[in-house]
């Protein structure tokens, strides 16, 4: 069983900055990308922000520059780092990471942790 807990969300004013984390824990191989998701109210999950094995980084454009994402391989994390966060920035944050188990390598998610920006 592959479980990946998010942790680190909470309320935050406009303009602050905030961490989150997420390790991976169960039996695996090897953990392939990893991701942050997110899901604001009444809109669909958008990708922030991914990291490949070797740490090739990818971001959505409207978080380039003010979104950090890093990943620890030896203790199976990733980690987002947030600053000059907006109000539109609220939504539930997702981690995501393509898992490789014996058979195949599939797609895990967390249960989200809510980040709230308040104006």
């Amino acid at each position: 069983q592959v479980q990946l807990v998010e942790s680190g969300g909470g309320l935050v004013q406009a303009g602050g900055s905030l961490g989150l984390s997420c390790v991976i824990s169960g039996r695996f191989i090897s953990i392939n990308t990893m991701g942050w998701y997110r899901q604001a109210p009444g809109k669909q999950r958008e990708l922030v922000a991914r990291i490949s094995s070797g740490g090739s980084t990818m971001y959505a454009d409207s978080k380039k520059g003010r979104f950090t994402i890093s990943r620890d391989n030896a203790n199976n994390t990733v980690a987002l780092y947030m600053n000059s966060l907006k109000p539109e920035d609220t939504a539930v944050y997702y981690c995501n990471a393509d898992v490789r188990k014996v058979g195949g390598t599939l797609p895990y998610w967390g249960k989200g942790t809510l980040v709230t920006v308040s104006s």
